[in-house]
């Protein structure tokens, strides 16, 4: 069982997954500095200094506070900014990957579409091969 989790482990695939998702953890990152530090600025000021990070629906008469982190220790608080911050990243990382997908596909169409080579092309190719092998 051993021996056999081992080829489990070092097959390529699992490598490819583990190398993705270690990635996929970087790109996460970079995306959520993207959506905090410069999409959600720029919407803040289109809307005028809103920031939704701190839009919330207190649940509780005991939360009095103006910020999400003190309400938060004051009582049951609705955070729907903090949803609406996740769901931006959410479509920003969707639109990337759509993106990069989509460059992908095209790459790979243009190369199915690519002519083959005609008949005198592949007997000039062979011409030359054999010429470059020849002892000279």
């Amino acid at each position: 069982m051993l021996k056999e989790f081992r080829e489990f482990a070092v097959k390529g695939n699992v490598m490819d997954l583990a190398i993705g998702v270690i990635i996929g953890a970087a790109f996460g990152n970079i995306v959520t500095s993207l959506v905090g530090d410069i999409f959600m600025p720029v919407i803040g000021a289109i809307t005028g200094g809103l920031d939704f990070s701190n839009h919330f629906i207190p649940l509780s008469s005991a939360v009095t506070a103006d910020n999400l982190v003190d309400a938060k220790k004051q009582g049951a608080v609705l955070a729907y900014g903090s949803f609406i911050t996740i769901a931006i990243n959410f479509l920003i990382v969707a639109a990337v990957l759509f993106l990069v997908v989509r460059t992908i596909n095209t790459l790979r169409r243009a190369e199915e579409n690519k002519p083959a080579p005609t008949r005198s092309e592949v007997l000039l190719t062979e011409i030359r091969d054999m010429l470059a092998k020849r002892p000279n």
